[in-house]
């Protein structure tokens, strides 16, 4: 059993759970809060193309467990350094872009996770206070069960690759990146994620996933979308955006202001 009960993803995952995931990427720890309390099981805070800092990061991923929500970060393509900082603040997930090789997934998973399985430095004091863990052999301990590492797949080489990455120590799962897949199967003529390219690599990536034992996840524009990938057997899904949410929200409004 694990000993972390404030970590609450991995359990899930493990669990054969699907979870639904917010996306934030505007850098206001009160939005990502909020996208938890409005029932989000997990919010990921997009640190790729998103607007997050550090110091928005720290108080974000409080926040976002403050709301009863796990957190997750997207950190930008290659920067290994930014998965142990966020881990040390209490990251319970990381979503890393670009993974295309073994080597690649071997050096996220060795940024995330102590040894044996990888090289990550101790120092996860933020992420134990709000864990509630006086004892911090426990987190030691048990850490690399309770972080999730999710590789994001987008590119050729990454498909080329796909059991490699898979098979990798310490990489828990494949995200599907469905726009930069898209921009890559064809050679930057089109984007466009429900490509028929990318509707039939998806299931490639679900089923090397599901022969590893591994977590299949993907980010979707819609929630019919996040149910429909879900029934095709994914079960970690980010759903739209915040600033996506907010323009949904807005045109919604508008529309019938315009109407009366």
């Amino acid at each position: 059993m694990m000993a972390i009960p404030a970590f609450t993803l991995a359990r899930r995952l493990r669990a054969g759970e699907t979870v639904f995931s917010g996306w934030c990427s505007l850098p206001y720890p009160i939005v990502a809060e909020t996208l938890g309390r409005e029932g989000f099981a997990t919010v990921t805070l997009e640190a790729q193309h998103g607007l997050w800092d550090m110091s928005a990061l720290l108080t974000g991923v409080a926040a976002v467990r403050q709301a009863g929500a796990a957190p997750v970060v997207r950190v930008p393509v290659g920067d290994f350094a930014m998965v142990s900082r966020v881990l040390d603040f209490g990251a319970e997930g990381i979503i890393a872009p670009m993974i295309n090789t073994a080597a690649d997934a071997r050096a996220f998973a060795a940024a995330a996770k102590y040894p044996p399985i990888g090289e990550r430095s101790w120092g996860p004091h933020r992420a134990t206070t709000l864990a509630g863990l006086p004892d911090p052999s426990v987190y030691l301990r048990e850490a690399n069960d309770h972080v999730i590492t999710l590789a994001m797949i987008e590119t050729r080489a990454a498909l080329d690759n796909l059991d490699a990455i898979v098979d990798t120590l310490g990489i828990d799962g494949l995200f599907l990146g469905p726009s930069d897949l898209s921009i890559a199967l064809s050679d930057g003529k089109t984007l466009d994620p429900l490509s028929n390219d990318v509707e039939r690599e998806l299931d490639r990536i679900v089923a090397a996933a599901q022969r590893a034992n591994k977590i299949p996840g993907g980010y979707c524009h819609s929630a019919e979308r996040a149910i429909a990938l879900a029934r095709r057997g994914m079960r970690f899904l980010a759903v739209m955006s915040d600033v996506a949410l907010l323009r949904a929200g807005t045109a919604a409004a508008m529309k019938v202001l315009k109407g009366s």
